[in-house]
């Protein structure tokens, strides 16, 4: 989608740079496919912040989007092309030959009218949707699975994509945007193509009443705060407390590693940080 600037009538839209969406449905979404979704401001069902900075944002419906692609063989049209304020990436609107309706994440290139399919033998083209071991290799694919079955987890924000650089025994290889080379079954699904939307890191909002409307409050740097407050605090004039970057509790930050799944460790072949 093309980027559009506006003029500086106001302090507010000086800068501004956003998404061009004005070739998207401006009707509201299938209700059928929506459901309420409630804000926590960050707080679990204590009432306690577990996530700093989050703020309620403005209403918002959530679409649900069929992830695991599991009606197989059965043809769909695309309806339309819609925004969904829950995710970076546009969704598409599918009307299936059966007459049932669902959102996928839409592919870059994929139009109202464009057919679509879910199957061993679908075409290798964006928006079909097949088995790992069907695919060939060189393919960008997206909406990845972790196991068969479960639901695309991998490649799912705007303009992400793995390509598809090999297959040993009953695995694939895939390559990830972040420089990670890892195994997947090939039993598992995926869909061709690129997601759509790949400008959304060019947006710039201008002003921090965009942000605002999207769940983001402000937050304050540690340097800013008292020791007590923060490890950063305290000192005179601007000072970081000579020590490295941490959190509120004294956790590294900036390139600290959290990861502990090291059932899984085994399928990674290189590590994203790996030079």
């Amino acid at each position: 989608m093309p980027l559009k600037s506006k003029k500086p009538d106001t302090p507010s839209q000086r800068g501004v740079v956003l998404i061009d969406r004005s070739s998207l449905w401006k009707g509201r979404p299938l209700k059928k496919l929506t459901h309420g979704i409630a804000k926590t401001g960050g707080r679990n069902n204590l009432g306690r912040i577990t996530s700093r900075g989050r703020g309620p944002g403005h209403k918002q419906l959530y679409r649900v989007i069929d992830f695991k692609r599991r009606k197989l063989d059965v043809g769909a049209t695309v309806e339309r092309i819609e925004f969904d304020p829950n995710r970076t990436t546009f969704i598409a609107l599918l009307h299936y030959d059966d007459g049932e309706y669902s959102y996928i994440l839409a592919p870059s290139g994929l139009k109202p009218g464009d057919r679509v399919l879910a199957s061993e033998q679908a075409d290798i083209k964006p928006g079909n949707a097949l088995p790992l071991r069907q695919i060939p290799m060189g393919t960008l694919i997206h909406n990845i699975e972790f196991k068969p079955g479960a639901g695309g987890k991998i490649a799912r924000a705007a303009g992400s994509y793995a390509q598809l650089s090999g297959k040993i025994s009953d695995y694939a290889l895939l390559k990830l945007r972040s420089g990670e080379v890892r195994y997947v079954s090939l039993k598992c699904m995926a869909t061709v193509g690129t997601l759509s939307n790949g400008d959304h890191q060019n947006i710039v909002y201008g002003k921090a009443g965009r942000r605002r409307w999207m769940g983001w409050r402000p937050v304050v740097r540690g340097v800013a705060m008292n020791p007590i407050d923060h490890p950063h605090g305290g000192g005179e004039g601007k000072t970081a407390a000579g020590r490295h970057p941490v959190t509120p509790w004294g956790k590294p930050t900036k390139g600290y590693r959290t990861r502990k799944n090291k059932r899984t460790t085994k399928h990674i072949v290189k590590r994203r940080y790996m030079k």
